[in-house]
């Protein structure tokens, strides 16, 4: 039995996906999908059972979960970088990531987390996954902080030896389309261009900065998905790992490959950045991933291009933009 929470979502329904390729179907998935439209990623998976994730965090924590996990995949959380109910954010990325890494390290299960490139913010303290620098970080926003706090008690307890935490940059792919305005800019792109012929990015408020040429890591969610896989087949691997590709690229280069996969002419226009994101925007995020590349993790990345033209070509096109439909 693997359960992966959040895993009606984004990278979490990747990763149930890229375990069914690999001949797992002995899966919980955990998740709070009430009236949301995140059910339809459930389209095609292979799983035993779901479970909502207040009965499984009460199960967890009275010990009375009636099956015993060979490993807990972590994606569940509030990921909106907009969100602003400090409250919630902290009880679900910092307090519950804490319950159940307790619960997973007391009982011998593996135990896998998403952390976020947004413990980083601006990157003034580099963008390195060493531990040491992990309580120098800075985010700008309090999805980031709440995604610090639980690495920075991983590190103060050492819990880093036992599990892995990975830091996603800018994961954009297939079975996003429910994640509203918090959707990759490529997905947004897509529809814009789809619309419109033109493709809208924000203007730059920063002097070293040109419009559209603000930089990012953009890893795609399959590659998520592999990376996760491969620590979950070698559980000796443990550690906080950046996961991107080493690369960061601007975003009219990615606007640039979306008109490319969709064959349709080059028409970017700039906008006014919203005055509430103005002072919480990074401007430039890269990974580091030389510890990574050490231990034989993130070792072959779709380019940007290439994943594009993938996510493009084979899903936002088709009638389905589900992985595995």
């Amino acid at each position: 039995m693997y359960v992966v929470t959040g895993g009606a979502g984004f990278i979490g329904s990747a990763i149930v996906h890229k375990l069914n390729l690999e001949g797992i179907t002995d899966i919980r998935i955990v998740d709070n999908v009430f009236e949301s439209e995140k059910w339809l990623n459930f389209k095609g998976l292979r799983f035993s059972d779901y479970m909502n994730r207040d009965e499984f965090r009460f199960q967890v924590a009275s010990d009375k979960l009636p099956f015993h996990p060979k490993a807990i995949i972590h994606m569940g959380a509030s990921s909106s970088t907009t969100e602003t109910d400090f409250e919630y954010v902290i009880d679900n990325n910092l307090h519950y990531s804490q319950e159940l890494a307790t619960f997973a390290i007391e009982r011998d299960i593996r135990f896998i987390y998403a952390s976020s490139a947004a413990t980083y913010g601006n990157g003034e303290n580099s963008f390195s996954d060493n531990d040491d620098l992990t309580p120098n970080l800075n985010p700008l926003n309090r999805y980031g902080l709440s995604k610090l706090l639980f690495d920075q008690w991983v590190v103060r307890h050492n819990l880093q030896l036992k599990i892995a935490g990975l830091r996603f940059f800018n994961v954009y792919g297939p079975n996003e389309y429910h994640k509203g305005s918090q959707a990759s800019v490529v997905y947004h792109a897509f529809h814009q261009a789809k619309d419109s012929g033109s493709i809208k990015l924000f203007r730059s408020y920063r002097e070293d900065y040109a419009d559209g040429e603000q930089k990012r890591d953009h890893v795609y969610v399959k590659d998520c998905a592999q990376v996760t896989f491969d620590l979950l087949s070698s559980p000796e691997k443990n550690g906080i790992f950046n996961v991107g590709t080493g690369e960061s690229r601007t975003w009219n280069e990615l606007a640039r490959a979306v008109f490319k996969a969709m064959n349709i002419p080059e028409k970017i226009e700039y906008i006014d950045m919203p005055e509430q994101l103005r002072e919480h925007y990074q401007y430039f995020t890269e990974a580091d991933i030389a510890k990574s590349k050490a231990q034989s993790i993130c070792t072959s990345m779709n380019s940007l291009e290439d994943g594009v033209e993938d996510y493009v070509r084979n899903y936002l096109t088709k009638s389905s933009q589900h992985m595995c439909t």
